[in-house]
């Protein structure tokens, strides 16, 4: 489906540098800088948007702090999936009046996919006044115009909420935190409209970014030093549809592949019907791209899949995740599943069930159904009680914990090319398999950033263990 496609300008992009010089002038008049925190809810495309939120900030003269007390704004990025992370959002905004009350002028801005929505953007409005800022995914670019109203003596709380289709930006600057791992936005947005999912209705219509943009800043991220590129989009699949320069994603993954340097590339997320097998062709042929695909399937009947107008059946998802392992081999395949969609039968459960049994995926990332307003799924009726889903989530917790312990001891022995990634709290060094499977080490913190050849040694059900060779 195509769609008119605004590009925000030049000249827009300059008035909200020219904004950000002016607040940047103000904050260095001032004893000492203020001091910003962002706290980011969902995933890894709100934690991309908040590197740009701190890029932003840090043009403007912030100082980047992780003291909810200490902070003179304080800036959280939500997200609308599921209700439970509304409720925690909400529930941290409330205990802020503590802080507000404690540090007289802090700020506190709400921004992101839940507030995107009209009713949760009034709730804010009507049931949290110590919010002074809101604005929406589509209202991102506009942060220093906004925050400027809100300094702005008088002015009042600043609301921006704006259902449109959605808009490409390009040009801002971002604040990366780590050294190692790097986020790339390909593409915003989302045209399928599962029937359960809010993603589209708050994100807007899917934007490609011109091939040419990606593939620069890609390889801005290699010279600065990243070694592992995670390109992300609410369906990178469907990338490149509507471009008039004809590429698609595995012309991404080929060109970003021929980039000198050693580092890895990885992606999310992939849907099942737009994965092409070009798509798996060029997986299985680029060295740098790592062998671990992210497939969510949702559910194993396809009544159901097609009451969530997700695009296949059971049986093509079966053959596309066959035809992954058969033409990369080592591939490890995730997935995201839901259980006790409304009017889903025990029956029909039984048919995930079966699916995870015959599948045996490395992981899965399961969840009970969360209605959320505005979708269709919603307004379907649903016989079936919250206590007979948890029984019926249970089962399927601990079939793919059993799969999951299985599959996990099967790389003892094994030996891997790894990035280090980082040092956990128990002081031990964190890295990943190419085919995303956590590993820890012995060593010390200089490592951090820089490929090793490990032996597996030892597995549990969630990480494995091993050794530097």
């Amino acid at each position: 489906m195509s769609y008119p496609l605004k590009e925000i300008s030049a000249g827009e992009l300059a008035r909200q540098k020219e904004i950000m010089a002016r607040v940047a002038a103000a904050n260095a008049a001032l004893a000492e800088p203020p001091l910003a925190m962002v706290d980011t809810y969902g995933c890894q495309q709100n934690e991309a948007d908040s590197e740009k939120l701190r890029g932003m900030l840090h043009e403007m003269g912030y100082v980047f702090t992780d003291s909810e007390t200490d902070a003179d704004l304080i800036v959280i990025n939500t997200c609308a999936v599921r209700e439970h992370a509304e409720m925690r959002v909400l529930g941290n905004v409330g205990a802020l009046t503590h802080t507000k009350r404690a540090k007289p002028g802090q700020l506190i801005a709400l921004c992101g996919c839940m507030v995107t929505q009209e009713h949760m953007a009034e709730k804010v409005k009507r049931s949290y006044p110590i919010v002074d800022l809101v604005f929406g995914t589509h209202e991102l670019y506009r942060f220093p115009e906004l925050l400027e109203q809100t300094l702005t003596p008088h002015k009042g709380r600043v609301f921006a909420v704006r259902q449109i289709d959605g808009e490409r930006v390009e040009g801002l600057p971002s604040y990366r935190t780590g050294s190692v791992k790097a986020w790339l936005s390909v593409m915003y947005g989302c045209n399928n409209f599962c029937s359960y999912c809010v993603v589209p209705y708050v994100r807007g219509r899917e934007r490609s970014r011109r091939a040419a943009d990606v593939l620069e800043e890609a390889r801005r991220l290699v010279d600065l030093g990243y070694k592992e590129i995670t390109l992300l989009g609410q369906n990178v699949n469907s990338y490149g549809k509507d471009l008039e320069e004809g590429h698609d994603f595995a012309y991404l993954l080929e060109e970003i592949n021929k980039l000198p340097g050693e580092f890895v590339v990885r992606f999310m997320t992939s849907h099942p019907k737009d994965a092409t097998p070009r798509l798996i062709d060029t997986m299985a042929a680029c060295e740098k791209v790592e062998r671990h695909i992210h497939l969510p399937f949702q559910s194993g009947s396809s009544r159901v899949l097609k009451a969530m107008n997700r695009g296949y059946t059971r049986e093509q998802y079966i053959a596309l995740a066959e035809r992954f392992r058969e033409k990369i081999p080592g591939v490890a395949v995730t997935s995201d599943v839901i259980v006790g969609f409304p009017g889903e039968t025990e029956a029909e459960f039984e048919e995930t069930l079966s699916l995870v049994e015959l599948l045996r995926f490395d992981m899965l990332f399961t969840f009970i159904y969360s209605p959320r307003k505005g979708t269709p799924a919603a307004r379907v009726p649903d016989p079936f009680t919250r206590e007979e889903k948890q029984k019926w989530f249970d089962r399927l917790l601990a079939a793919q914990s059993r799969i999951s312990a299985e599959t996990q001891a099967a790389h003892v022995g094994k030996d891997y090319r790894v990035l280090i990634d980082g040092v956990n709290a128990e002081g031990r060094l964190t890295a990943r398999t190419p085919c995303n499977r956590l590993v820890q080490l012995a060593g010390g913190p200089e490592l951090v950033g820089r490929f090793a050849d490990v032996t597996i040694t030892g597995s549990t059900t969630w990480s494995l263990t091993g050794e530097i060779r």
